[in-house]
């Protein structure tokens, strides 16, 4: 019996965070730590909840840390016996519930911009076989129903879908008309309406309409899918968060260590 290519997620991971140089002048930001593990690993394990569990990080600025951070995964979060005297080492058992995933780490490019990373990964997702691929930034976590969000993409048939959320204003604004989206600006001096919240669904197709390296997935990808009619928006009323400034993650990890992290969904 023929199966479904597994869709895979693609993860933004390659940015500088400038504006949380409190933490990123020594980390990416994906690895900037909320409660006891990185941003990165909460937003794989959002998507994992709801059975994606293949995940392609675009790596850049102290991309070395993302990597070692997932070499050393079972070491560090398994139970093993270490033999000191023939260095033999024998995992235990496999306690930390991740062993399904698969991860590609992707050198990116250290100056490349958002759609150019997503470019740069044409070849795996060639490998993978999906004509439809997830993606989203690192340093955001939601509620949102990822099975929904991709029942709802399936059911449009547009290339690509966002999620839209109401936070306060700093990010992309959309303009909605019946669901589908007539207008994109990114980053508008003031916004009261919805808003980018990332967590996409898009056709590979999309990847046609990004130049290199130098293009903003935000900017005129994002604004051509719009003219286009082919901009679908997902809105979700439910929980966001950014982790933009030390304030938001000051709010997150409050969140988490009281038992309110409502992105936790596993």
């Amino acid at each position: 019996m023929e199966t479904k290519p597994r869709i895979p997620v693609a993860i933004l991971c390659g940015g500088k965070g400038t504006r949380l140089k409190e933490e990123t002048e020594f980390r990416p930001k994906p690895m900037v730590m909320v409660g006891d593990r990185p941003m990165i690993w909460h937003i794989m394990k959002i998507y994992a909840h709801y059975g994606f569990t293949d995940f392609l990080l675009c790596l850049g600025y102290k991309g070395d840390m993302i990597r070692d951070y997932f070499f050393n995964y079972d070491w560090n979060h398994s139970n093993v016996l270490l033999e000191l005297g023939n260095k033999k080492i024998t995992k235990l058992d496999s306690s930390h519930g991740e062993e399904n995933w698969r991860i590609w780490l992707i050198d990116t490019g250290p100056e490349t911009m958002t759609g150019g990373r997503l470019k740069r990964l044409s070849p795996y997702f060639n490998d993978i076989g999906s004509d439809l691929f997830m993606g989203t930034y690192g340093d955001g976590v939601s509620n949102v129903n990822i099975q929904k969000l991709l029942e709802f993409h399936n059911s449009h048939g547009k290339l690509a879908t966002i999620t839209s959320v109401r936070p306060p204003s700093r990010f992309g604004e959309l303009a909605i008309d019946n669901n589908f989206v007539s207008y994109f600006q990114e980053k508008p001096q003031t916004s009261e309406g919805w808003i980018n919240g990332g967590y996409f669904v898009f056709h590979r197709k999309v990847l046609d309409l990004i130049q290199g390296d130098s293009t903003v997935l935000e900017a005129e990808p994002f604004k051509a899918l719009a003219a286009l009619g082919e901009l679908a928006v997902y809105k979700h009323d439910g929980f966001w968060q950014c982790m933009d400034t030390y304030r938001e993650l000051g709010l997150l990890n409050e969140l988490y260590t009281s038992n309110q992290a409502q992105w936790r969904v596993w």
